[in-house]
């Protein structure tokens, strides 16, 4: 599928088709359509943070949590800043500059959120946190898993309310006073992870 457009290219020869990770597809689903509007600039110092299910560590990380409870609560870990999902996430949402991402598993089966926090004065005639909005719902209008969501009024949001499901869900939290915003994306780390991806990129693929 073409990124900007959402619309599927058939083609009569095979291709090579890249499937991200859970974590890229949040990230990729929040910059890219700001990216493509100038309203982010190519050379921004993207900073995201991901916080995951401990599923996504397969079969030992399972086990740490649910046999030998030796996994703690929650744990930071790519502090080294060379993920393994770091190329898809900078090359396929635009970003000239790469990205910081710091990932963390928490003591959850499934779910994931991504956050992207943002500075109006580093960015490109933005001074509202509704304007981020509005470029996203515009981007996504007509998509049949991808719900741009307004902020909840508490400002809290959790991890597995979309467990089990293909759905994603953006929202923009911001403080137009202070000149600040935060992306978020809330997805399943399983349903819509890297297997689930490419689940779903052979059914594109396929015209199904």
């Amino acid at each position: 599928p073409d990124l900007d457009t959402g619309q599927t290219h058939r083609r009569a020869r095979p291709c090579l088709v890249a499937t991200p990770g859970g974590d890229p597809t949040g990230g990729i689903a929040l910059l890219r359509p700001l990216l493509g509007a100038g309203l982010l600039p190519v050379d921004y110092p993207v900073v995201m943070s991901g916080y995951s299910g401990y599923s996504g560590g397969g079969r030992q990380m399972i086990e740490a949590y649910e046999v030998s409870h030796t996994a703690p609560p929650l744990e930071v870990y790519g502090l080294g800043l060379t993920h393994k999902h770091l190329p898809e996430f900078q090359k396929y949402s635009g970003l000239r500059r790469r990205p910081l991402f710091i990932p963390a598993v928490g003591n959850f089966y499934a779910g994931m959120i991504d956050q992207i926090g943002l500075q109006f004065d580093l960015m490109n005639g933005v001074s509202s946190s509704k304007q981020l909005e509005d470029t996203l719902r515009a981007h996504y209008a007509g998509s049949e898993w991808v719900r741009v969501l307004p902020p909840n009024a508490n400002g809290r949001i959790e991890p597995t309310a979309l467990n089990g499901t293909n759905f994603m869900e953006l929202s923009v939290y911001g403080n137009d006073a202070l000149g600040q915003a935060v992306l978020v994306a809330r997805l399943d780390n399983l349903g819509k992870g890297a297997g689930g991806a490419a689940v779903q990129n052979l059914k594109l693929m396929l015209g199904l």
